[in-house]
Protein backbone atom coordinates (compact mmCIF):
# COMPACT_ATOMS: atom_id res chain seq x y z
CA UNK A 1 0.00 0.00 0.00
CA UNK A 2 1.30 3.43 -0.91
CA UNK A 3 -0.06 6.93 -0.41
CA UNK A 4 -3.15 6.99 -2.64
CA UNK A 5 -4.15 3.46 -1.68
CA UNK A 6 -3.66 4.31 1.99
CA UNK A 7 -6.14 7.21 1.79
CA UNK A 8 -8.63 5.10 -0.18
CA UNK A 9 -8.39 2.32 2.41
CA UNK A 10 -9.81 4.61 5.10
CA UNK A 11 -13.19 4.72 3.36
CA UNK A 12 -14.20 1.47 5.05
CA UNK A 13 -17.32 2.52 6.89
CA UNK A 14 -15.58 3.40 10.15
CA UNK A 15 -17.54 5.55 12.60
CA UNK A 16 -15.63 8.82 13.16
CA UNK A 17 -17.30 11.60 15.17
CA UNK A 18 -16.31 15.28 15.06
CA UNK A 19 -18.27 18.32 16.24
CA UNK A 20 -21.43 16.29 16.79
CA UNK A 21 -21.49 14.77 13.32
CA UNK A 22 -20.49 11.39 11.99
CA UNK A 23 -17.84 11.75 9.30
CA UNK A 24 -18.57 9.20 6.61
CA UNK A 25 -15.45 9.87 4.52
CA UNK A 26 -12.49 11.50 6.23
CA UNK A 27 -10.53 11.96 2.99
CA UNK A 28 -11.12 15.52 1.85
CA UNK A 29 -12.66 16.68 5.13
CA UNK A 30 -10.92 19.95 6.14
CA UNK A 31 -10.12 18.63 9.64
CA UNK A 32 -8.13 15.73 8.18
CA UNK A 33 -7.03 16.77 4.69
CA UNK A 34 -3.66 18.31 5.55
CA UNK A 35 -2.62 15.48 7.84
CA UNK A 36 -3.67 12.85 5.32
CA UNK A 37 -1.51 14.49 2.66
CA UNK A 38 1.43 14.39 5.08
CA UNK A 39 0.89 10.69 5.81
CA UNK A 40 0.45 10.02 2.09
CA UNK A 41 3.87 11.54 1.38
CA UNK A 42 5.39 9.35 4.09
CA UNK A 43 3.85 6.18 2.66
CA UNK A 44 5.23 7.15 -0.74
CA UNK A 45 8.73 6.99 0.78
CA UNK A 46 8.52 3.33 1.76
CA UNK A 47 10.48 2.06 -1.24
CA UNK A 48 13.53 4.03 -0.14
CA UNK A 49 16.32 2.30 1.75
CA UNK A 50 16.25 5.03 4.41
CA UNK A 51 12.74 4.06 5.43
CA UNK A 52 12.00 0.53 4.27
CA UNK A 53 13.67 -2.83 3.89
CA UNK A 54 13.22 -5.28 1.07
CA UNK A 55 11.17 -8.44 1.38
CA UNK A 56 12.69 -10.64 -1.37
CA UNK A 57 9.97 -13.27 -1.05
CA UNK A 58 7.30 -10.59 -1.56
CA UNK A 59 9.19 -8.48 -4.13
CA UNK A 60 8.36 -5.34 -2.18
CA UNK A 61 9.50 -3.11 0.67
CA UNK A 62 8.15 -2.95 4.21
CA UNK A 63 8.64 -0.17 6.73
CA UNK A 64 11.68 -0.82 8.91
CA UNK A 65 9.54 -0.73 12.07
CA UNK A 66 8.62 -4.28 11.03
CA UNK A 67 12.28 -5.32 10.75
CA UNK A 68 13.27 -7.80 13.46
CA UNK A 69 16.85 -6.77 14.32
CA UNK A 70 19.10 -9.80 14.58
CA UNK A 71 22.21 -7.63 14.14
CA UNK A 72 23.33 -4.20 15.30
CA UNK A 73 23.21 -3.09 11.68
CA UNK A 74 19.53 -3.96 11.49
CA UNK A 75 18.86 -2.17 14.78
CA UNK A 76 20.55 0.94 13.36
CA UNK A 77 18.43 0.62 10.23
CA UNK A 78 15.31 0.77 12.37
CA UNK A 79 16.69 3.86 14.11
CA UNK A 80 17.43 5.58 10.79
CA UNK A 81 13.90 4.90 9.54
CA UNK A 82 12.37 6.31 12.72
CA UNK A 83 14.42 9.48 12.41
CA UNK A 84 13.74 9.88 8.69
CA UNK A 85 9.97 9.86 9.15
CA UNK A 86 10.17 12.04 12.25
CA UNK A 87 12.43 14.56 10.53
CA UNK A 88 9.94 14.81 7.66
CA UNK A 89 7.33 16.04 10.15
CA UNK A 90 9.80 17.85 12.47
CA UNK A 91 8.77 15.49 15.27
CA UNK A 92 5.30 17.05 15.27
CA UNK A 93 3.52 13.78 14.48
CA UNK A 94 4.40 11.59 17.40
CA UNK A 95 2.47 8.43 16.58
CA UNK A 96 3.13 7.76 12.92
CA UNK A 97 2.33 4.07 13.36
CA UNK A 98 5.99 3.07 13.75
CA UNK A 99 5.58 2.98 17.55
CA UNK A 100 2.59 0.62 17.51
CA UNK A 101 4.14 -1.41 14.70
CA UNK A 102 7.23 -1.85 16.87
CA UNK A 103 5.10 -3.29 19.67
CA UNK A 104 3.69 -5.87 17.26
CA UNK A 105 7.18 -6.58 15.91
CA UNK A 106 8.50 -7.06 19.43
CA UNK A 107 5.71 -9.48 20.34
CA UNK A 108 6.35 -11.36 17.12
CA UNK A 109 10.10 -11.46 17.76
CA UNK A 110 9.48 -12.83 21.27
CA UNK A 111 6.68 -15.18 20.20
CA UNK A 112 8.42 -18.34 21.42
CA UNK A 113 8.80 -16.91 24.92
CA UNK A 114 5.38 -15.26 24.97
CA UNK A 115 3.77 -18.41 23.62
CA UNK A 116 4.22 -19.85 27.08
CA UNK A 117 1.51 -17.46 28.26
CA UNK A 118 -1.02 -18.91 25.85
CA UNK A 119 -0.41 -21.71 23.33
CA UNK A 120 -2.42 -19.84 20.67
CA UNK A 121 -0.44 -16.60 21.03
CA UNK A 122 2.45 -17.64 18.82
CA UNK A 123 0.34 -18.39 15.74
CA UNK A 124 -1.95 -15.40 16.29
CA UNK A 125 0.85 -12.83 16.50
CA UNK A 126 2.76 -14.39 13.60
CA UNK A 127 -0.29 -14.21 11.34
CA UNK A 128 -1.10 -10.65 12.35
CA UNK A 129 2.50 -9.45 12.08
CA UNK A 130 2.72 -10.69 8.50
CA UNK A 131 -0.65 -9.15 7.63
CA UNK A 132 0.30 -5.76 9.09
CA UNK A 133 3.77 -5.80 7.51
CA UNK A 134 2.73 -6.92 4.04
CA UNK A 135 -0.24 -4.53 3.84
CA UNK A 136 1.46 -1.46 5.38
CA UNK A 137 -1.23 -1.23 8.05
CA UNK A 138 -1.32 1.99 10.05
CA UNK A 139 -1.56 1.08 13.75
CA UNK A 140 -2.02 2.97 16.98
CA UNK A 141 -2.59 2.15 20.63
CA UNK A 142 -5.34 2.92 23.15
CA UNK A 143 -4.27 1.80 26.61
CA UNK A 144 -5.65 4.32 29.13
CA UNK A 145 -8.95 3.96 30.97
CA UNK A 146 -11.37 6.91 30.91
CA UNK A 147 -11.07 9.59 33.61
CA UNK A 148 -14.31 9.14 35.53
CA UNK A 149 -13.41 9.03 39.20
CA UNK A 150 -9.76 8.31 39.93
CA UNK A 151 -10.54 7.90 43.62
CA UNK A 152 -12.57 4.77 42.88
CA UNK A 153 -11.56 1.39 41.48
CA UNK A 154 -13.28 -1.53 39.84
CA UNK A 155 -15.06 -2.33 43.10
CA UNK A 156 -17.38 0.52 42.08
CA UNK A 157 -19.82 -0.89 39.54
CA UNK A 158 -20.17 2.51 37.88
CA UNK A 159 -16.43 2.48 37.14
CA UNK A 160 -16.27 -1.21 36.21
CA UNK A 161 -19.01 -0.85 33.60
CA UNK A 162 -17.22 2.01 31.86
CA UNK A 163 -13.79 0.43 31.75
CA UNK A 164 -13.44 -1.81 28.71
CA UNK A 165 -14.62 -5.30 29.65
CA UNK A 166 -15.97 -8.50 28.16
CA UNK A 167 -19.74 -8.85 28.29
CA UNK A 168 -20.00 -12.26 26.63
CA UNK A 169 -18.11 -14.95 24.76
CA UNK A 170 -19.12 -16.96 21.73
CA UNK A 171 -17.63 -19.31 19.18
CA UNK A 172 -16.77 -16.26 17.06
CA UNK A 173 -14.94 -14.27 19.73
CA UNK A 174 -15.56 -11.95 22.65
CA UNK A 175 -17.92 -8.98 22.83
CA UNK A 176 -16.52 -5.94 24.65
CA UNK A 177 -18.10 -2.79 26.06
CA UNK A 178 -16.55 0.37 27.54
CA UNK A 179 -14.10 3.07 26.49
CA UNK A 180 -10.39 3.55 25.88
CA UNK A 181 -8.23 6.65 25.48
CA UNK A 182 -6.10 8.27 24.08
CA UNK A 183 -5.93 6.90 20.53
CA UNK A 184 -3.57 9.29 18.76
CA UNK A 185 -3.97 9.09 14.98
CA UNK A 186 -7.20 7.13 15.40
CA UNK A 187 -9.06 8.41 12.30
CA UNK A 188 -6.16 7.28 10.09
CA UNK A 189 -5.51 3.89 11.73
CA UNK A 190 -6.48 0.53 10.35
CA UNK A 191 -6.22 -1.30 13.68
CA UNK A 192 -6.03 -0.43 17.37
CA UNK A 193 -3.78 -2.27 19.82
CA UNK A 194 -5.75 -2.43 23.05
CA UNK A 195 -4.43 -3.31 26.50
CA UNK A 196 -4.19 -1.65 29.91
CA UNK A 197 -1.61 -0.14 32.25
CA UNK A 198 -3.65 -1.30 35.24
CA UNK A 199 -2.76 -4.34 37.30
CA UNK A 200 -6.01 -6.23 37.72
CA UNK A 201 -6.94 -8.65 40.46
CA UNK A 202 -7.54 -12.32 39.65
CA UNK A 203 -11.28 -11.73 40.10
CA UNK A 204 -11.28 -9.03 37.40
CA UNK A 205 -10.63 -11.36 34.47
CA UNK A 206 -13.24 -9.72 32.23
CA UNK A 207 -11.10 -6.57 32.20
CA UNK A 208 -7.83 -8.38 31.47
CA UNK A 209 -7.21 -8.67 27.75
CA UNK A 210 -4.87 -7.75 24.88
CA UNK A 211 -6.75 -7.09 21.65
CA UNK A 212 -6.19 -5.97 18.08
CA UNK A 213 -9.35 -4.18 16.97
CA UNK A 214 -10.14 -3.18 13.35
CA UNK A 215 -11.15 0.46 13.02
CA UNK A 216 -14.23 -0.46 11.01
CA UNK A 217 -15.60 -2.82 13.66
CA UNK A 218 -19.37 -2.61 14.11
CA UNK A 219 -20.20 -0.76 17.32
CA UNK A 220 -16.82 1.01 17.55
CA UNK A 221 -17.05 4.81 17.63
CA UNK A 222 -13.97 7.06 17.19
CA UNK A 223 -14.77 10.30 19.05
CA UNK A 224 -12.29 13.03 18.07
CA UNK A 225 -11.19 16.03 20.07
CA UNK A 226 -11.56 19.48 18.54
CA UNK A 227 -9.62 19.81 15.32
CA UNK A 228 -6.62 22.14 15.35
CA UNK A 229 -6.19 22.02 11.58
CA UNK A 230 -6.03 25.31 9.72
CA UNK A 231 -5.74 25.42 5.94
CA UNK A 232 -4.00 28.84 5.90
CA UNK A 233 -0.56 27.33 5.51
CA UNK A 234 1.50 30.53 5.60
CA UNK A 235 -0.10 31.61 8.87
CA UNK A 236 -0.33 28.14 10.44
CA UNK A 237 2.35 25.98 8.81
CA UNK A 238 2.20 23.26 11.49
CA UNK A 239 -1.54 23.16 12.09
CA UNK A 240 -2.14 22.93 8.34
CA UNK A 241 -0.09 19.72 8.00
CA UNK A 242 0.54 17.95 11.28
CA UNK A 243 -2.59 17.76 13.44
CA UNK A 244 -2.44 13.99 13.97
CA UNK A 245 -5.69 14.05 15.99
CA UNK A 246 -6.48 12.26 19.25
CA UNK A 247 -9.64 10.34 20.03
CA UNK A 248 -11.51 8.35 22.63
CA UNK A 249 -12.81 4.96 21.52
CA UNK A 250 -16.34 3.90 22.50
CA UNK A 251 -16.95 0.14 22.33
CA UNK A 252 -20.69 -0.41 22.08
CA UNK A 253 -20.75 -4.24 22.22
CA UNK A 254 -17.96 -4.77 19.69
CA UNK A 255 -17.20 -8.33 18.56
CA UNK A 256 -13.48 -9.14 18.59
CA UNK A 257 -12.75 -12.35 16.63
CA UNK A 258 -10.71 -14.93 18.52
CA UNK A 259 -7.78 -14.52 16.12
CA UNK A 260 -7.54 -10.87 17.27
CA UNK A 261 -7.74 -11.77 20.98
CA UNK A 262 -4.07 -12.20 21.87
CA UNK A 263 -4.71 -12.79 25.59
CA UNK A 264 -7.81 -12.83 27.74
CA UNK A 265 -8.88 -13.65 31.25
CA UNK A 266 -5.59 -13.90 33.15
CA UNK A 267 -4.37 -10.60 34.68
CA UNK A 268 -0.90 -11.97 35.44
CA UNK A 269 -0.34 -13.10 31.85
CA UNK A 270 -1.58 -9.77 30.51
CA UNK A 271 0.86 -8.01 32.84
CA UNK A 272 3.70 -10.25 31.68
CA UNK A 273 2.98 -9.42 28.04
CA UNK A 274 2.88 -5.71 28.80
CA UNK A 275 6.25 -5.94 30.57
CA UNK A 276 7.98 -7.83 27.76
CA UNK A 277 11.36 -6.16 27.32
CA UNK A 278 11.76 -7.07 23.65
CA UNK A 279 8.57 -5.27 22.64
CA UNK A 280 9.13 -2.38 25.04
CA UNK A 281 12.74 -1.95 23.98
CA UNK A 282 11.90 -1.82 20.27
CA UNK A 283 8.89 0.48 20.75
CA UNK A 284 10.38 2.88 23.30
CA UNK A 285 13.44 3.17 21.05
CA UNK A 286 11.16 4.82 18.49
CA UNK A 287 9.90 7.26 21.15
CA UNK A 288 13.41 8.46 21.91
CA UNK A 289 14.52 8.77 18.28
CA UNK A 290 11.37 10.68 17.36
CA UNK A 291 11.96 13.09 20.25
CA UNK A 292 15.37 14.08 18.88
CA UNK A 293 13.77 15.40 15.70
CA UNK A 294 11.36 17.51 17.75
CA UNK A 295 14.06 18.94 20.02
CA UNK A 296 16.17 19.85 17.02
CA UNK A 297 13.17 21.56 15.43
CA UNK A 298 12.45 23.68 18.52
CA UNK A 299 16.16 24.50 18.82
CA UNK A 300 16.36 25.60 15.19
CA UNK A 301 13.32 27.86 15.55
CA UNK A 302 14.70 29.40 18.74
CA UNK A 303 18.09 30.05 17.14
CA UNK A 304 16.36 31.71 14.17
CA UNK A 305 14.15 33.88 16.42
CA UNK A 306 17.15 35.03 18.47
CA UNK A 307 19.11 35.82 15.32
CA UNK A 308 16.20 37.67 13.69
CA UNK A 309 15.92 40.16 16.56
CA UNK A 310 19.65 40.55 17.14
CA UNK A 311 19.98 39.15 20.66
CA UNK A 312 22.51 36.35 20.16
CA UNK A 313 25.32 38.51 21.57
CA UNK A 314 23.81 38.65 25.06
CA UNK A 315 25.24 36.20 27.59
CA UNK A 316 21.90 35.15 29.09
CA UNK A 317 20.58 34.38 25.60
CA UNK A 318 23.67 32.33 24.78
CA UNK A 319 23.16 30.39 28.01
CA UNK A 320 19.59 29.50 27.02
CA UNK A 321 20.58 28.54 23.48
CA UNK A 322 23.36 26.41 24.88
CA UNK A 323 20.86 24.66 27.12
CA UNK A 324 18.81 23.67 24.09
CA UNK A 325 21.91 22.19 22.46
CA UNK A 326 22.65 20.30 25.65
CA UNK A 327 19.15 18.80 25.68
CA UNK A 328 19.46 17.47 22.14
CA UNK A 329 22.99 16.18 22.70
CA UNK A 330 22.00 14.32 25.88
CA UNK A 331 19.10 12.51 24.20
CA UNK A 332 21.22 11.67 21.14
CA UNK A 333 24.02 10.38 23.37
CA UNK A 334 21.59 8.20 25.32
CA UNK A 335 20.21 6.73 22.10
CA UNK A 336 23.68 6.09 20.67
CA UNK A 337 24.77 4.45 23.91
CA UNK A 338 21.58 2.37 24.12
CA UNK A 339 22.12 1.13 20.57
CA UNK A 340 25.81 0.43 21.16
CA UNK A 341 24.99 -1.51 24.32
CA UNK A 342 22.20 -3.48 22.66
CA UNK A 343 22.39 -7.18 23.31
CA UNK A 344 20.53 -10.16 21.89
CA UNK A 345 17.62 -11.52 23.90
CA UNK A 346 16.84 -15.21 24.23
CA UNK A 347 15.64 -15.30 20.61
CA UNK A 348 18.72 -13.50 19.27
CA UNK A 349 16.91 -10.19 18.78
CA UNK A 350 19.05 -7.11 19.40
CA UNK A 351 17.23 -4.87 21.85
CA UNK A 352 18.54 -1.40 22.85
CA UNK A 353 19.57 -0.95 26.47
CA UNK A 354 16.12 -0.36 27.96
CA UNK A 355 17.46 1.48 31.01
CA UNK A 356 19.06 4.16 28.82
CA UNK A 357 16.01 4.40 26.58
CA UNK A 358 13.81 4.89 29.65
CA UNK A 359 16.23 7.57 30.86
CA UNK A 360 15.77 9.42 27.58
CA UNK A 361 11.98 9.13 27.82
CA UNK A 362 11.92 10.36 31.41
CA UNK A 363 14.16 13.32 30.60
CA UNK A 364 11.95 14.18 27.64
CA UNK A 365 8.97 14.88 29.87
CA UNK A 366 11.02 17.70 31.45
CA UNK A 367 13.13 18.79 28.51
CA UNK A 368 10.30 19.72 26.15
CA UNK A 369 8.44 22.06 28.53
CA UNK A 370 11.76 23.74 29.29
CA UNK A 371 12.57 24.09 25.57
CA UNK A 372 9.22 25.78 24.96
CA UNK A 373 9.82 28.07 27.95
CA UNK A 374 13.18 29.15 26.50
CA UNK A 375 11.55 29.91 23.15
CA UNK A 376 8.93 32.03 24.94
CA UNK A 377 11.58 33.91 26.92
CA UNK A 378 13.70 34.75 23.89
CA UNK A 379 10.89 35.85 21.58
CA UNK A 380 9.03 37.71 24.33
CA UNK A 381 6.42 40.22 23.24
CA UNK A 382 7.28 39.71 19.60
CA UNK A 383 4.97 36.72 19.51
CA UNK A 384 1.87 38.81 20.19
CA UNK A 385 2.67 41.72 17.89
CA UNK A 386 2.65 39.84 14.61
CA UNK A 387 -0.11 40.86 12.17
CA UNK A 388 -3.19 38.69 11.81
CA UNK A 389 -2.30 37.56 8.30
CA UNK A 390 0.83 37.48 6.17
CA UNK A 391 -1.38 38.83 3.38
CA UNK A 392 -1.20 42.23 5.10
CA UNK A 393 2.18 42.63 3.39
CA UNK A 394 0.33 42.94 0.08
CA UNK A 395 -2.36 45.38 1.23
CA UNK A 396 -2.67 49.19 1.40
CA UNK A 397 -0.17 49.55 4.26
CA UNK A 398 2.41 47.27 2.69
CA UNK A 399 5.16 49.88 2.97
CA UNK A 400 4.59 50.36 6.69
CA UNK A 401 4.47 46.60 7.24
CA UNK A 402 7.85 46.15 5.62
CA UNK A 403 9.33 49.03 7.61
CA UNK A 404 8.13 48.21 11.12
CA UNK A 405 8.32 44.42 11.08
CA UNK A 406 11.83 44.28 9.67
CA UNK A 407 14.32 42.08 11.51
CA UNK A 408 17.99 42.43 12.38
CA UNK A 409 19.10 40.49 9.32
CA UNK A 410 15.90 39.20 7.75
CA UNK A 411 13.08 40.78 5.80
CA UNK A 412 9.91 41.85 7.58
CA UNK A 413 7.83 39.24 5.76
CA UNK A 414 10.17 36.36 6.63
CA UNK A 415 10.42 37.51 10.22
CA UNK A 416 6.62 37.51 10.58
CA UNK A 417 6.45 34.04 9.03
CA UNK A 418 9.09 32.86 11.49
CA UNK A 419 7.25 34.26 14.50
CA UNK A 420 3.99 32.72 13.30
CA UNK A 421 5.77 29.37 13.05
CA UNK A 422 7.11 29.80 16.59
CA UNK A 423 3.65 30.79 17.83
CA UNK A 424 2.35 27.47 16.55
CA UNK A 425 4.59 25.85 19.17
CA UNK A 426 4.03 28.16 22.12
CA UNK A 427 0.56 29.69 21.76
CA UNK A 428 -1.67 27.80 19.37
CA UNK A 429 -4.07 24.99 20.33
CA UNK A 430 -1.74 22.60 18.48
CA UNK A 431 1.22 23.84 20.52
CA UNK A 432 -0.68 23.47 23.80
CA UNK A 433 -1.59 19.93 22.84
CA UNK A 434 2.06 19.08 22.14
CA UNK A 435 3.18 20.49 25.48
CA UNK A 436 0.61 18.30 27.24
CA UNK A 437 1.54 15.31 25.10
CA UNK A 438 5.25 15.48 25.85
CA UNK A 439 4.57 15.72 29.57
CA UNK A 440 2.42 12.59 29.67
CA UNK A 441 2.82 10.42 26.54
CA UNK A 442 5.17 8.06 28.42
CA UNK A 443 2.73 7.79 31.33
CA UNK A 444 2.74 9.50 34.70
CA UNK A 445 6.17 11.22 34.87
CA UNK A 446 6.29 10.78 38.66
CA UNK A 447 5.67 7.06 38.33
CA UNK A 448 8.19 6.89 35.49
CA UNK A 449 10.99 8.19 37.69
CA UNK A 450 9.84 6.06 40.62
CA UNK A 451 9.92 2.96 38.41
CA UNK A 452 13.41 3.91 37.31
CA UNK A 453 14.45 3.68 40.95
CA UNK A 454 12.48 0.51 41.65
CA UNK A 455 14.05 -1.32 38.70
CA UNK A 456 17.58 -0.26 39.61
CA UNK A 457 20.24 -2.47 41.17
CA UNK A 458 20.28 -0.59 44.45
CA UNK A 459 23.08 -2.62 46.02
CA UNK A 460 25.41 -1.61 43.21
CA UNK A 461 24.96 1.99 44.36
CA UNK A 462 25.07 1.45 48.12
CA UNK A 463 27.74 -1.25 48.41
CA UNK A 464 30.68 1.15 47.77
CA UNK A 465 29.31 3.47 50.47
CA UNK A 466 29.12 0.75 53.10
CA UNK A 467 32.52 -0.54 52.01
CA UNK A 468 34.02 2.93 52.51
CA UNK A 469 32.47 3.23 55.96
CA UNK A 470 33.59 -0.28 56.86
CA UNK A 471 37.20 0.46 55.88
CA UNK A 472 37.07 3.78 57.68
CA UNK A 473 35.82 2.25 60.91
CA UNK A 474 38.42 1.09 63.44
CA UNK A 475 36.25 -1.55 65.00
CA UNK A 476 33.82 -2.33 62.25
CA UNK A 477 30.18 -2.56 63.22
CA UNK A 478 29.75 -1.99 66.91
CA UNK A 479 26.78 -2.53 69.08
CA UNK A 480 25.99 0.00 71.73
CA UNK A 481 26.00 -1.64 75.19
Amino acid sequence: MRGDKFIASLNDGRSVWLEGSQIKRIAGHPAFAGTLQTIKSLFDMLDREQVGYELPEKSCYAHSSFLVPYTLEELNKRSSAFFRWSAETYGMMSRLSDYARSIVTGWYAAREELGQLDPAFKDKIAAYYEQARDNDLFLTTAIIVPQIDRSRGLEDERIAERFLHVVRESSEGIVVRGAKMIATGAPYSHDFIIFSFLQFESTQRKHAHVLIVPADSAGLHIVCRESFADSRERNHPLSARYDEMDAVLFFDDVLIPWERVLLYGDPEKVLALRANETANGLAFHQNAVRFVAKLEFVTGITFAVADSIGVTGFLHIQEKLGELLLQADVIKALIASAEARASPDGAGVYVPDLNLIETARNLGTRYYPRAIEILQQIGGGGFVQTPSDVEDFYGPISGLMHRYFEGANVSAEKKVELFKLAWELIGSPLGARHLLYERFYAGDPVRGLANHYLRSNKEAWTEPIWKLLQNNSKGGDRKVK
